[in-house]
């Protein structure tokens, strides 16, 4: 099941949605966090979403059952001269879930709903030789540039990001 959420959910799903993002970066993504990783830094990432959800970021979770299994974010572009546009942001699927179609799952509602916001451009970036890469390009997205050194993954070694986009039809 899948569904968009609101900050009441966010707060209520709060231990749920820590664990997803703690999985993540235990298991080597590269999401803004470096380890070791504390509950309250977890707690304060969903906190900051939650109160960026009427401010044109969108949030859906995916269940398995009564287990969180996944999410995905879309950020509409709010500039005047970008409103054709969203990014794709942080993608999580726990571990444990891997290799079912979540993630396709959780790109296509991103997709749908960009398009439902009138947004035909998707962008969005990840690290350079994660799986995640595979993903991106088998659904489409278009390889845009690379940066050298971009941020610390979670061990706190500097990876590359590289950067995707899609035109919606």
């Amino acid at each position: 099941m899948m569904q968009l959420t609101t900050p009441d959910a966010i707060k209520s799903r709060l231990p749920e949605l820590c664990h997803l993002l703690r999985d993540a970066v235990e298991g080597g993504a590269s999401v803004g966090f470096t380890l070791p990783l504390s509950e309250e830094a977890l707690q304060a990432y969903w906190h900051a979403v939650a109160s960026q959800l009427d401010d044109g970021l969108l949030l859906w979770v995916l269940y398995e059952d009564d287990t969180l299994a996944g999410s995905v974010q879309l950020s509409l572009c709010g500039k005047s001269n970008g409103r054709h546009r969203a990014e794709v942001q942080k993608l999580f699927v726990l571990q444990a879930c891997r290799r079912r179609g979540y993630a396709q799952q959780l790109m296509a509602v991103v997709e749908e709903a960009a398009q439902a916001h009138g947004r035909h451009l998707l962008v969005l970036d990840t690290e350079s030789g994660k799986p995640a890469v595979q993903l991106y390009r088998s659904l489409g997205y278009q390889f845009g540039g690379s940066i050298p050194d971009y941020a610390y993954s979670p061990d706190g070694e500097l990876h590359p990001t590289e950067y995707y986009y899609k035109l919606l039809a």
